[in-house]
Formats: structure tokens, C-alpha cells, sequence
């Protein structure tokens, strides 16, 4: 199973407590996604489970508890919740705030309703703003004061969740004002020494610029966080409104699967674990058959030789939400992967609501290559073979696919910008001219090897994919 999940435990004991109280963050770094354990006296509560349930189970079932509810601080964009899954499996109920609509069954809490869990009580605090049923949990010791809080994408260490993600009709302005509300009457008001533990952390595109750190206090969020800092109302509402990207395209379909269901994983496994042969595939392709192959492996080996037009997705980069910017979602999916890797490439894209699996080429690459079968490749070049050809070719174009802001803060003499998210429509690329020499980097390398795999995709073949990107060309230039 996937083992992009990292752990993060925080065990508080008293001499006063009859029981020691256990809380641990499941935090899955390719989203910048944190879930919840939380347990006292044989009982637990899961907050905002991911897809694949395994992990949570296992937890309850080593240190033999009963799952007793699932939480959810609001209907998640960036990845599908495992709620579903994992009411199904347990039969805790799925409890959601406020003003929440779905079409399966869920227990909607009152603001201030409270929660046993054990010697613990979970108080729902209501706090619309980024979306409209957006709710925190407070976690009050069995004394019934507060510990901690879990604020979901209300509240992020240095940031909060923007208002622009909203399912209902209010504008990103009337949210913003909501949000201040929410902030100003249920949070703030919170004692300094309570713990923030939010359900993102950095890269998350549920924030504008979402600090480095997992967990925080309401005093340092107070005293740091921009938007707390905040004057008045039209201050904060400027502040959190002004300079948002695009939210990423597949957000608005994540948000609408979380309210509506969604197929079991182990239906999506079993079409992903199908073992597709070299005849099979070729013959798909004659036919005609309206699919996408996608190459999980490493960048370094993808580049040595690839199945022709496959989009390179690489399991050790931000996966799943390039492939939610990148991928249809209404297109068939063949995998190529690493041996082994298989099922970890269908459940990380399951994540972001990927379904259409026919399976995975079996054998992988080598199977394709010792077949004999027409390869493609990536032809990569060191910073310092670009830096010496660009005073002397007339027809070299530098594709920087990097963010605007990072394009802004230092990029190369007349490169053009050309975001990756952006190349998902052929027609971003018409300003490529056949007589071009490309050369793509991104920051790193992992962005750049993606971009390529999609204009190769689309005929673009005269390029060359920079590697170490920017900062390994900045750091040459530096040197001039």
C-alpha cells in the first residue's frame, strides 16, 4: 500500500488523568493533507480521513480501540475523503457541521454540540468562511478544558483557507467576511496555549502561502499570522482575496464527489491491478481507443526510454495533484510503472478522484523495450551546455514552466513563462514554432521531465530538458 504517510504523535498525560490521551497526525506529504487519530479509554475519533483507510484501521486495531466517529471539517477539493470507506468498515458515523447537504447518510452536529470520546469531549464550533460548512473541532481533557483544536481549513500555520472554493453562491468577498467572523468570534477567543492542528500544511493550494510547520498555538498563530493581524474586516477581506492563483481545475470535482460518493477502492484497485500485455495495448492503439498511458517511474529512468506518448507522473514528486491539474478525468488510464509500484500508483491517483483504470502494462518498461517495440526518450542537458548556447543560437527558446511568482523572482534573459498547469490545453503551446530549440526547466527537474513528456505528447520533439533547473542555472550565472 501506499507509504506516503507520515506520523506525527502527540501523547499529553496529567497526574490528574485517569487515562493518558493519544493524538497522532497522519500526514500524507504528497498532498500536504493532515488526518487526525484521536483516543482515550479503549475509544477513537478519525478527522478528515484520506481515501485509503488501511492506516487508521491499523492504528485502532494495534492499540485496541474502537473507532467510534469520523469528522469531517468540511467537503475537502483537494483529495476525496475516506469517510465512506471508512463508516462502511467500522460503523462509526460520519459526523459533518452545519449547513451541510449530501446525498448519503451523516450526522449534522449543531454549533456547540459535543462529542465523547472516552474521558474526552469534541465540541463543534461552526465557522463558515471557506466554505460554508466549514466547522473546527475543539478537544477539551477530561477536566473540560481546552488542549487542542482542529480547524481544518479554517486556519493554517500562517494562513487560512481561502474564501474563493465555496460551493454556494456567496462571492469570494461575502465568504471572506464570514471567515472573519468565524475567526474573530471562535478561534482568537480561544485560550493562547491551545494547539493548532490545521489540514494542511506547505505546497497545500488550499492557502495562499501556508507556513512550514504542521501545528502551531492559537498565541503564535495571533502573533505571526497575517490574517490575524488584521485591523479590521475590509482589511482582512483585502488580505485573504487578494493575490489567490487559480485554484487548481480538479477541485470543483473532488468538492462534488465528497457531497455526493463515490465507488469502493477496492472496485477501482481491482481494474487498476489488471495486467495489460504488449499485444493488447498495441492493439488498442490501432483500434483507435481513447486512453492515457502514464509512466510513474523516476524522471531519470523515464527519460532513458518511455512507451511513445506517455505522460510522465513520477510517484517521487507531488503525484496526484499534478496528475488532477494534467489528466481528463473522463479518459481510460493505463499505468506504467515500476515493479511493485502498481498499487500505489492507483491509490495515490484515487486520492484526487481518478477512477477510469484499465490497468498496467505488465512487465513495465523492460517488458516494452526487450519486446523490441518503438521507445521514446527525453534528452537531458546540463545547465552550463544552455548557458554557453544561448548568446549564439538565434532559434533557442528558454520554457520556464515554473508559477508566475516564481518566474517574477528570478528567471532566465527572455525566457518565456509558460506555467505547466497551462499546458494541459494543446493550444498553449502555439507559440511554439517548428524551428525552435527548447530548452524547459522548472526549479528542480521533477515539473520540467512533466512538461516535456506533454509536449513530445503533442508533436513537439526538438527539445532538450534542463536538468537541476533554475536553481542549478541561477547558481552558474552567479559565477559569471
Amino acid at each position: 500500500m501506499p507509504s506516503a504517510i507520515s506520523y506525527q504523535a502527540s501523547v499529553f498525560s496529567h497526574p490528574l488523568y485517569l487515562r493518558t490521551m493519544f493524538i497522532k497526525q497522519l500526514y500524507t506529504n504528497c498532498l500536504s493533507e493532515a488526518a487526525y487519530y484521536i483516543e482515550s479509554e479503549g475509544e477513537s475519533a478519525i478527522i478528515d480521513p484520506i481515501r485509503d483507510t488501511d492506516s487508521y484501521i491499523n492504528l485502532a486495531a494495534e492499540r485496541n480501540t474502537r473507532i467510534k466517529y469520523i469528522f469531517e471539517t468540511h467537503f475537502h477539493a483537494d483529495f476525496v475523503s475516506g469517510h465512506l470507506e471508512l463508516s462502511k468498515q467500522t460503523g462509526a458515523p460520519i459526523v459533518y457541521g452545519p449547513e451541510t447537504e449530501t446525498n448519503y447518510d451523516i450526522e449534522i452536529a449543531k454549533d456547540g454540540q459535543q462529542f465523547k470520546i472516552g474521558k474526552l469531549t469534541l465540541e463543534v464550533l461552526h465557522t463558515p468562511g471557506h466554505t460554508l460548512e466549514s466547522t473546527c473541532y475543539l478537544l477539551l481533557d477530561e477536566n473540560k478544558e481546552p488542549y487542542c483544536v482542529f480547524t481544518g481549513d479554517t486556519l493554517f500555520v500562517g494562513d487560512v483557507g481561502r474564501p474563493d472554493l465555496s460551493s454556494g453562491d456567496l462571492s469570494s468577498e461575502e465568504l471572506a467576511a464570514l471567515l472573519y467572523r468565524s475567526l474573530q468570534t471562535k478561534i482568537k477567543t480561544l485560550p493562547d496555549h491551545v494547539i493548532v492542528y490545521p489540514a494542511h500544511g506547505p505546497g497545500s493550494s488550499c492557502g495562499k502561502n501556508i507556513g512550514p510547520e504542521t501545528q502551531s498555538t492559537i498565541g503564535q498563530e495571533k502573533q505571526t499570522n497575517y490574517a490575524l493581524l488584521a485591523e479590521d474586516k475590509d482589511e482582512f477581506i483585502k488580505a485573504v482575496t487578494t493575490g489567490l492563483a487559480a485554484p487548481p481545475s480538479y477541485f470543483s470535482l473532488n468538492a462534488r464527489i465528497n457531497k455526493e460518493g463515490y465507488d469502493p477502492l477496492d472496485a477501482i484497485l481491482q481494474k487498476g491491478m489488471n495486467p495489460v500485455g504488449i499485444g493488447q495495448l498495441k492493439k488498442w492503439k490501432e483500434e483507435g481507443k481513447d486512453f492515457v498511458i502514464v509512466d510513474t517511474r523516476t524522471a531519470e529512468a523515464f527519460a532513458e526510454g518511455y512507451v511513445p506518448e506517455s505522460v510522465f507522473l513520477g510517484l517521487e514528486g507531488r503525484y496526484a495533484e499534478w496528475a488532477g491539474m494534467l489528466l481528463p478525468y473522463d479518459k481510460d488510464i493505463l499505468l506504467v510503472t515500476e515493479p511493485g509500484k502498481e498499487e500505489e500508483s492507483i491509490v495515490r491517483l484515487a486520492r484526487v478522484g481518478f477512477e477510469n483504470f484499465i490497468g498496467h502494462l505488465n512487465g513495465g518498461f523492460p517488458a516494452w523495450k526487450n519486446a523490441g517495440e518503438e521507445i521514446d526518450l527525453l534528452i537531458n542537458v546540463e545547465p552550463d551546455e544552455l548557458i554557453m548556447d544561448l548568446p549564439f543560437d538565434e532559434n533557442l527558446v528558454v520554457l520556464d514552466v515554473r508559477k508566475e511568482t516564481e518566474f517574477e523572482a528570478g528567471h532566465v534573459d527572455d525566457a518565456e513563462n509558460l506555467p505547466l498547469e497551462k499546458l494541459k490545453d494543446p493550444g498553449s503551446m502555439a507559440m511554439i514554432e517548428d524551428t525552435d530549440n527548447i530548452y524547459v526547466h522548472c526549479a528542480g527537474g521533477y515539473r520540467s521531465t512533466i512538461a516535456c513528456s506533454l509536449l513530445k505528447r503533442q508533436g513537439i520533439h526538438n527539445i532538450r530538458n534542463v536538468i537541476g533547473g533554475w536553481k542549478a542555472i541561477n547558481d552558474l550565472l552567479q559565477q559569471q
